[in-house]
């Protein structure tokens, strides 16, 4: 039996009105999508009950009305360039929160999973250049980097075999931390930037730097939200990958050395064990790889990376998208 309004009012089950938020909801019109619906359900009950839950003040949500337009004026002042919002996914750890849930993929031998996905980030380019294999993504002059010869086998979850032309997308800060369209002064466009096809037999190399950590920007909404929470504004350092191929469910990942100092502290919240790599020393060049004589001289470390990815008919998750 549904209550009245007036039963609600007789009845209430807290201490303020409790048919409010399902009239907000019940607003929707008839041409609302069935997802759509739900979504905003769901976040308006979240939200109401948020406000419930602290007796929020007007003094207090004024305060966020101003963050959240502090967040914007950011992006439209830097042309679209600074994606504020964003990074406060985050750093409240919801970008991270939706990659699993996006990728999450039921496999009977826990031995053996896909790569595990880490979060976007907002400095990936869809203009990244095509390179041949064994090229170099460093196109410019770096202070102390460590360039790095990295290669390895994309392969298979469920055969365990190479899988040909797969596109091998990758970026990366610069030894000073910074990308490429962060730091014009000092970088061309798309430096440390690259897309590789894997050949014939599921294989990829390529030179890059080994990574550096750095600090997300010690200003605006972003910083004033790490300090009122007493955190550190870190990230482990990392190289950014995007792996795809028609046939399989993509994976857009992070790698990490395995001795960074903040893996277990990374402000953002993406790290994962089978993504934290050891960089080793190099000596020589491998057989078949042209040496490397671009900035930064000869390579001095190595990584070998292997890459499993899922069928896309093995990919879980009911939800479909949002109908615009």
């Amino acid at each position: 039996m549904v209550s009245t309004a007036a039963e609600g009012a007789q009845n209430p089950t807290h201490k303020y009105d409790p048919d409010f938020t399902q009239h907000v909801i019940d607003t929707c019109g008839p041409k609302t999508s069935p997802r759509f619906k739900q979504i905003f359900a769901a976040g308006i009950r979240h939200l109401h009950d948020f406000a419930r839950e602290i007796d929020l003040t007007p003094e207090e949500w004024l305060a966020g009305v101003k963050f959240f337009n502090e967040t914007g004026k950011l992006w439209a002042e830097s042309d679209g360039k600074r994606n504020e919002m964003h990074r406060l996914s985050d750093i409240v750890g919801l970008e991270s929160l939706v990659t699993e849930i996006a990728n999450y993929v039921q496999t009977e031998d826990k031995t053996y999973t896909p790569t595990s996905a880490a979060i976007l980030g907002p400095f990936w380019s869809p203009n990244a250049p095509w390179r041949q294999l064994g090229d170099s993504i460093i196109q410019d002059e770096h202070k102390n980097g460590l360039v790095t010869y990295m290669h390895g086998i994309v392969k298979d979850l469920v055969t365990q075999q190479p899988i040909p032309n797969v596109t091998f997308d990758m970026w990366q800060a610069s030894s000073n931390g910074k990308y490429d369209f962060q730091d014009p002064e000092n970088q061309s466009d798309n430096n440390l930037r690259g897309k590789f096809k894997t050949d014939e037999k599921g294989e990829y190399r390529l030179y890059c730097l080994r990574p550096t950590a750095y600090s997300l920007p010690q200003d605006g909404p972003s910083w004033t939200l790490l300090q009122a929470v007493d955190r550190h504004p870190m990230r482990p350092a990392h190289i950014h990958l995007m792996v795809t191929h028609d046939d399989y469910k993509p994976v857009i990942t992070q790698i990490y050395p395995k001795d960074d100092p903040w893996l277990a502290t990374d402000t953002v919240f993406a790290v994962k064990d089978d993504l934290v790599v050891d960089f080793v020393p190099i000596t020589e060049t491998p057989n078949g790889m042209k040496e490397h004589t671009g900035p930064g001289g000869k390579a001095t470390r190595e990584l070998e990376l292997n890459i499993v990815l899922a069928p896309k008919g093995m990919a879980i998750n009911a939800a479909k998208p949002v109908e615009h």
